[in-house]
């Protein structure tokens, strides 16, 4: 008894120093601090529980008490939904909106987390009820394989970035090459022409062409560039709307941004840095080999 009682606690140890290494208040400012983090960390703990209790319950036969891992994956589907619902009231007030495809990424990445911390907490434990120094063994291992599965891919794997030329011809806006819109008023022109950056987004494959087309992929790199540098914007401002469009031709994307912080190599970073989007993630390459 003594020995499940040291190894649950070994595994409920290292379960809530999981959650704490995936739980990061970034630029995006999410989750909150303390509300949100406070939340998390509560799942955080439920989830480590959860595992680390099942693997005594296994041993002992107790299968009755394994159902309570069916029951941690419908909590924690409520959590995504959760998040979801939170995360789109929220962005019903933002200047540059997340989009709702990268709302539906964030919320299932936390989803996922919670699942990463009941994994890590079950196998501390496994191997805790042998040899506890084991179990601290195979709990640093699993921190490090949380710590690699943190972050997914971002733009700078897909696309290069680089300055296009804000300009006119007439009313019709281009950066670059790239026609962005018509804008019908002369002030909001010359406002624009004073404050605005263009960016031209070029994919490096096939399959870059796809993720960069996507809607709610290129709205999440409009909403970082606003989140990080600021946005020259209020309501009610249609002319100057941050926007996308794309280049049928080859698949490049023009981006007509308005920040506060309008230096170029600041905004390249920020681009490059944009998560990919798993709802943008096409792979036309693979397609082709079955042809």
């Amino acid at each position: 008894m003594d020995t499940y009682l040291l190894a649950v606690t070994i595994g409920i140890v290292f379960g809530c120093i999981a959650r704490a290494v995936l739980l990061r208040t970034d630029f995006r400012q999410y989750p909150t601090y303390p509300q949100g983090r406070i939340i998390h960390i509560s799942f955080g703990f439920i989830a480590s529980f959860i595992g680390a209790v099942a693997v005594p319950a296994v041993l002992e036969s107790d299968w009755t008490a394994v159902t309570f891992l069916g029951l941690a994956a419908t909590q924690f589907r409520e959590v995504r939904k959760m998040e979801r619902e939170t995360l789109e009231k929220v962005d019903t007030f933002e200047l540059v909106k997340r989009g709702s495809p990268f709302i539906e990424g964030m919320a299932q990445a936390f989803e996922s987390r919670n699942y990463l911390v009941m994994f890590t907490a079950l196998v501390t434990t496994f191997f805790s009820v042998f040899k506890p120094w084991l179990g601290i063994i195979s709990g640093i291992i699993m921190l490090i394989i949380v710590k690699f599965n943190m972050s997914g891919k971002v733009l700078k794997a897909v696309a290069d970035f680089s300055e296009g030329e804000i300009r006119f011809e007439g009313p019709n806006l281009y950066v670059g090459d790239i026609h962005i819109k018509n804008v019908g008023l002369e002030e909001s022109r010359k406002l624009i022409l004073e404050r605005a950056v263009g960016v031209i987004a070029t994919p490096k494959n096939e399959n870059s062409v796809l993720i960069l087309s996507n809607l709610g992929q290129r709205q999440a790199m409009l909403h970082h560039v606003a989140n990080v540098l600021g946005v020259y914007l209020d309501s009610g401002e249609p002319d100057i709307v941050p926007l996308s469009k794309r280049k049928m031709k080859d698949g490049r994307i023009g981006l007509f941004l308005m920040p506060e912080e309008r230096d170029f190599h600041q905004i390249k970073t920020v681009l490059e840095q944009v998560p990919v989007l798993d709802s943008a993630i096409r792979l036309p390459s693979e397609a082709n080999k079955g042809k």
